[in-house]
C-alpha cells in the first residue's frame, strides 16, 4: 500500500455534528443499534471532556509520530484527529507541543490507539484526549504512514469524514452516511429517557414502565415465596 496524504474536505453537516455531540456516546451508539463503539481500553485522560467532530485519520508506524505532524496541515476547525498504529503501541506519541499546534487550527481533540504524555499540560490547555495508554516514552519521526485513509482504531473502522463523538463513556464513530439519520434518532431516545426518568422519580418501577414483567413471564421467570411455592399472579400485576 502506498503512503499517502489525502486532501479530504468531505464531512458531515455542522448541525448534525452538534446534535450528536449533545446526545453523547451512549445514546448515539444505542441509536445505531449498539454499534460504532471503540474498545473501552480507549479512555479519556481527564474527566468532563465532551466533543464531536469530523474525523481526520492517521495511520502511523508504532513509536513514530511523523504522520501526526503531517496530519495537522489537513485539519480544520471542528475536526477530531484519530490515530491508529500499524502494530500495537503504548509509546507517548503525542504531547503538549502537538496539542498546541492542533489547538491553533481549531482541532477539538484526539483519539489515539497508543500512548500520550504531558497529561497535566494537556488538561491545563483544555485539550481532550482519549488514548490507550499514558506513557512518557518518546517517539521518532522517521517512518512513512498515511493521512486521511480508512483505519481501524481499537476495533472500530473509521474513515475520514466520519463523525467522532467522545465523552466520559468512551468513543463512538458514526459513519458519514448514517450521521443524519442517527442525529434524528438520538434526540428521540433522549426524550424517551427523560420521560422514563420522570416516571422513576415518581416511584414507578422500570418493570412496569418498560413492560418488562411480560418479558420475564415469557422467559419463564417465576415469583415464589420463601418456601419455593409459586405466586402465579405477582409477575403480571
Amino acid at each position: 500500500m502506498p503512503h499517502v496524504v489525502v486532501v479530504n474536505d468531505e464531512g458531515p453537516d455542522e448541525e448534525v455534528v452538534s446534535i450528536l455531540g449533545e446526545s453523547g456516546v451512549a445514546t448515539v451508539s444505542e441509536s445505531m443499534g449498539r454499534t460504532g463503539l471503540l474498545d473501552p481500553c480507549i479512555r479519556p485522560i481527564y474527566r468532563g471532556a465532551k466533543i464531536a467532530g469530523r474525523a481526520v485519520t492517521v495511520l502511523s508506524q508504532a513509536g513514530d509520530n511523523l504522520m501526526i505532524h503531517a496530519a495537522a496541515e489537513q485539519c480544520r476547525p471542528g475536526d477530531v484527529l484519530v490515530v491508529a498504529t500499524m502494530s500495537p503501541s503504548s509509546d507517548g506519541m503525542f504531547g503538549d507541543l502537538l496539542a498546541t499546534a492542533l489547538q491553533a487550527r481549531g482541532v477539538l481533540g484526539l483519539v489515539i490507539d497508543a500512548g500520550v504524555r504531558d497529561i497535566a499540560d494537556l488538561q491545563a490547555m483544555g485539550f481532550p484526549v482519549w488514548s490507550r495508554a499514558v506513557s512518557a516514552m518518546g517517539t521518532v519521526k522517521a517512518t512513512a504512514g498515511s493521512v486521511n485513509v480508512p483505519v481501524v482504531v481499537a476495533g472500530a473502522y473509521v474513515r475520514p469524514g466520519d463523525v467522532i463523538v467522545a465523552d466520559d463513556d468512551g468513543v463512538v464513530v458514526v459513519p458519514l452516511e448514517l450521521a443524519k439519520e442517527t442525529a434524528e434518532l438520538a434526540p428521540r431516545r433522549t426524550r424517551s429517557e427523560e420521560e422514563k426518568r420522570e416516571q422513576f422519580r415518581n416511584g414507578e418501577l422500570s418493570l412496569d414502565v418498560m413492560n418488562l414483567r411480560a418479558t420475564l413471564a415469557s422467559l419463564g421467570v417465576q415469583y415464589v415465596d420463601g418456601q419455593g411455592r409459586a405466586l402465579p399472579d405477582v409477575s403480571l400485576r
